[in-house]
């Protein structure tokens, strides 16, 4: 038996499912490895780590948590571009992750997280310590993987409220619009779009023109459908305001008396059509919830894979997904790049294809 290997773990960012299910991946691999382990858990995200407040995991902190949604440890968000700034008492945040990191004497991180975490989990690799990192987000935008657990999770709860949706706009003759989780990424809004059977899918890569949304519609009409729904990210953009500067539209936003961009898309249709139209938002709903079966598997195999890096001490990387095989990626091929929806990808022209609108 060699020495007792120390290995802290945190969950940053925004919460989703199956963050247990990788968690429980990585412990169960040690433990079925017969290395004796200590396991450090730090609350709500960086956070913990700052300011050294952890508790000690044992196999039955694991037990039963492969189907819970949410995070045992807690999770925040700490702001990368904060991240070299002191906080409100002067703590240096980055001494601070290190010093805690060398005073439990630990071997590794695993940082469970999206793409700010990852940026901060790379800064900290550059600083030296030991650090492995798992994909999450319900966006799917992390640079370096195929595919983040939670996303298939979202992706379900998003397509049931689609779905929900068909029955009611059938019913009344209305234009509805959904409103999914995505401010700067359309992979959620696009697979759930596609999965409920949307008439027009709006996603923050393609900007949007009005008049092809509306004359999308009025062709439905025409033709003999009542109603039309379209699925719409929270970041979608019209072409107009993705011509300004990021400070022109930050001046512009100042003044938006709207909860939302699906809000405002909902006064416009009206006029320009005289169908009612009706918004539904489902919000927090797509984070929450126990993880779907893909998602447990998924989490798992990415959480066990990190745990066998763990025992061949090979640090500095994300397990991903690539090519259906899990793989390990330098972690600063993946700190800060966004994977984006590109308006040439072929499940886009596909879409088209089956005459989905992108309003572009």
């Amino acid at each position: 038996m060699g020495k007792v290997k120390r290995i802290g773990m945190l969950t940053s960012g925004g919460d989703c499912q199956a963050l247990n299910a990788a968690m429980r991946g990585v412990v169960k691999c040690l433990v079925n490895s017969k290395e004796k382990v200590e396991i450090y858990g730090f609350l709500d995200g960086y956070r913990g780590l700052i300011y050294g407040n952890f508790r000690m995991l044992g196999g039955h902190d694991f037990s039963g948590i492969l189907t819970k949604g949410g995070t045992m440890l807690g999770t925040s968000r700490t702001p990368f571009k904060t991240i070299r700034e002191p906080d409100e008492k002067g703590v240096d945040k980055v001494d601070a992750m290190k010093q805690n990191y060398y005073k439990l004497r630990l071997d590794c991180l695993v940082i469970l997280g999206g793409n700010g975490t990852h940026k901060t989990a790379n800064l900290l690799r550059e600083e030296g310590l030991n650090v492995i990192t798992l994909p999450k987000t319900i966006d799917n935008d992390l640079w370096g993987t195929d595919m983040t657990f939670g996303f298939q999770s979202a992706v379900n709860i998003a397509t049931d409220a689609i779905d929900c949706i068909h029955t009611t706009a059938a019913s009344h003759g209305r234009v509805f619009i959904v409103e999914v989780m995505g401010h700067k990424v359309g992979w959620l809004t696009l697979n759930a779009g596609m999965a409920g059977g949307a008439d027009i899918i709006l996603i923050p890569e393609i900007p949007y023109d009005l008049k092809k949304i509306v004359s999308k519609i009025e062709e439905r009409n025409r033709n003999g459908s009542s109603f039309t729904i379209l699925a719409v990210a929270e970041g979608a953009i019209s072409k107009e305001d993705a011509k300004l500067s990021k400070k022109e539209y930050k001046e512009k936003m100042k003044n938006y008396k709207y909860p939302s961009v699906s809000y405002e898309l909902a006064e416009q249709i009206q006029k320009a059509t005289g169908n009612e139209v009706r918004v539904t938002v489902p919000g927090h709903t797509q984070r929450g919830g126990s993880p779907c079966p893909y998602d447990r598997v998924f989490a798992s195999r990415l959480g066990a894979e990190a745990g066998a890096l763990i025992l061949k001490g090979e640090y500095g990387f994300m397990v991903g997904y690539k090519n259906r095989e899990v793989v390990k990626v330098p972690l600063e091929e993946v700190a800060g790049k966004l994977k984006m929806v590109s308006p040439d990808a072929s499940i886009v022209k596909e879409a088209k294809l089956l005459g989905i609108s992108f309003g572009g």
